[in-house]
């Protein structure tokens, strides 16, 4: 099923205890490509990812991916139906060695040369393998939570701010690997760089208060005069 709800969230609520985060919240993502999750902090965007991966139980609404509903479905199942994700924090084990890490991946995937694939979207972590993951430097330690989720074979991948806490140069190689990555499979980016995230991404959506307040094109949402509205602390 090719169409532009591949991945399809509608009407989405969800949150922590009492506290309710989203609101009827809806999201299409298209079998490729990257969609872009905007907003300023608090407005929902972290909730609304582990909402897709099932970290969260959802309070209304349903989450479905190539057609099948996946809403009820824990994290373990969903990540072997397509779904990659790589949080925000402790993206990596970090007394592992990026060997060990990257093997993590690899158990639900019996594809023999999806390692070597990997290995060249990231080469810098061929250097690394027998490397602590702990001891890596910040953007080394994003590319690696992206390379393990990659292992998992993925057909959507979930970014919960990808280049936070990583040296402006490494930021640009990653910007370039999502951008390549978004050619072959949907990425759905979570992102704080505006500029980095509208370059990934064909699509976007911004959070406000846990709700949908502006979305379409990236170009479009990138020009509506309310974005920075949306955005600002």
């Amino acid at each position: 099923m090719l169409d532009d709800k591949f991945l399809d969230v509608q009407n989405l609520d969800a949150g922590y205890g009492r506290s309710q985060v989203l609101f009827g919240v809806s999201m299409s993502v298209p079998w490729r490509g990257g969609v872009a999750i905007l907003g300023r902090n608090g407005a929902g965007k972290t909730t609304l990812m582990k909402a897709i991966v099932g970290e969260l139980p959802l309070r209304g609404g349903a989450v479905s991916l190539d057609a099948r509903d996946m809403g009820r479905l824990p994290t373990e199942q969903r990540i072997r139906m397509g779904v990659g994700y790589v949080p925000q924090e402790h993206a990596v084990f970090a007394r592992l060695s990026v060997r060990d890490n990257l093997a993590v991946g690899m158990l639900t995937n019996r594809d023999s040369g999806a390692l070597d694939r990997v290995m060249q979207i990231f080469p810098k972590l061929g250097q690394r393998l027998n490397q602590a993951a702990g001891t890596l430097s910040g953007g080394e330690r994003k590319m690696l939570a992206v390379a393990r989720a990659l292992l998992s074979d993925p057909k959507v991948l979930l970014l919960d701010e990808p280049t936070e806490g990583v040296w402006i140069g490494v930021i640009e190689e990653i910007t370039e690997r999502l951008i390549e990555l978004a050619k072959d499979i949907a990425v759905v980016i979570v992102e704080q760089h505006l500029d980095l995230a509208l370059r990934v991404a064909n699509q976007a959506y911004v959070l406000d208060r846990g709700r949908v307040a502006l979305s379409g094109p990236a170009q479009a949402v990138r020009d509506d005069p309310k974005l920075l509205q949306y955005l600002a602390p």
